[in-house]
């Protein structure tokens, strides 16, 4: 009779940990929408849901800086306006195709950030925080400036950007599956660069630059490219809101939109990354459930997030690992 020993536990294969399936749970959820929608699930809400996704590529973006490498920016909508500017600009000059508006859109959001990246990095703290404000703030009356393309009453535009002379963002459910793809792409950058030495020099920095600084890396070096992905990555949300809307506003980079996307970081759970996505979306949907049942829904809405963020450490990411319970094994 011959005895075999049980494997030890370390030799046991490791458990999927909740952390790496939950964006895949959530990223699976979002690609099953449209069947809901065809299922009897109003039509308006797939609209919703995407501009949804659309904001949360934009607080991904901010998680990347804020949760990350621990730099506050508010001014972090700036990118977002330039972005639809870029996709609002070309379209009305008859620059359509995908392949030109696009690099050119990531372009200007790049350098704009290595820019006032370079400048805002030799602040810290409270001073960081105004400077990206104030920058921020420049690019929001710059917009309002552009007189040629309508100024403070924003820009309609009656056509979407093309691939290949393919109106791809025609179809409302293939735009949903692009940006659904688009912020899974941001995703998966975003956690391999988090992942990567790069990011683990980030989160050292946030520490104790000086440590890092001493053991020969290049501090701000590394937070400016962040901070550059970081703009490149909301500028690309800016260019999918202009084809959902059809329509850019100097509204779209003000210092409130800033705020809110600090917020949706904040409510989905600093520097989980996933948790910006799922801030996302809890914060517009719920904006607009309570726009619909009163007009005074901003005086609800602003407390129940301050009470969420209050008495729920981690976010909603952090309440979701809390509901799992403790492990067992």
């Amino acid at each position: 009779m011959t005895l075999t020993a049980a494997p030890s536990p370390a030799m046991r294969p490791a458990a999927p940990r909740p952390r790496k399936l939950l964006p895949l749970v959530l990223l699976g959820l979002l690609a099953l929408l449209p069947l809901a929608s065809g299922l009897g699930l109003p039509s308006p809400w797939l609209t919703l849901v995407t501009r949804a996704m659309i904001f949360a590529i934009a607080a991904l973006s901010l998680d990347l800086v804020l949760g990350v490498a621990g730099l506050v920016s508010f001014g972090h909508a700036a990118f977002i306006g330039i972005g639809a500017y870029g996709a609002g600009i070309l379209i009305t000059e008859g620059h359509t195709d995908l392949l030109v508006a696009l690099p050119v859109v990531l372009l200007a959001c790049g350098l704009f950030a290595a820019v006032t990246g370079y400048v805002s990095l030799r602040t810290r703290g409270v001073a960081f925080i105004m400077i990206t404000l104030a920058f921020g703030q420049m690019a929001f009356y710059f917009a309002q400036a552009l007189s040629a393309y309508g100024g403070d009453d924003g820009l309609t535009l009656y056509e979407k950007s093309t691939l290949l002379g393919r109106e791809i963002f025609a179809n409302r459910t293939g735009f949903y599956y692009i940006v659904l793809g688009t912020l899974a792409a941001c995703y998966a950058l975003a956690r391999g660069l988090v992942a990567s030495r790069f990011g683990r020099v980030l989160r050292a920095a946030r520490e104790n630059a000086v440590r890092v600084t001493v053991t020969g890396y290049e501090v701000d070096r590394i937070r400016l490219a962040a901070y550059v992905v970081s703009g490149m990555m909301a500028g690309l949300s800016g260019f999918l809101l202009a084809n959902q809307t059809d329509f850019v506003s100097p509204a779209f980079m003000s210092w409130q939109r800033s705020g809110e996307l600090i917020f949706m970081v904040v409510l989905g759970g600093v520097g989980s990354l996933h948790g910006a996505i799922l801030g996302a979306l809890a914060f517009l949907v719920a904006e607009d459930v309570l726009s619909g049942l009163t007009q005074h829904w901003k005086a609800i809405f602003g407390p129940l997030i301050v009470l969420f963020v209050l008495f729920t450490r981690g976010g909603i990411s952090g309440l979701l690992l809390k509901l799992r319970g403790p492990r067992h094994g």
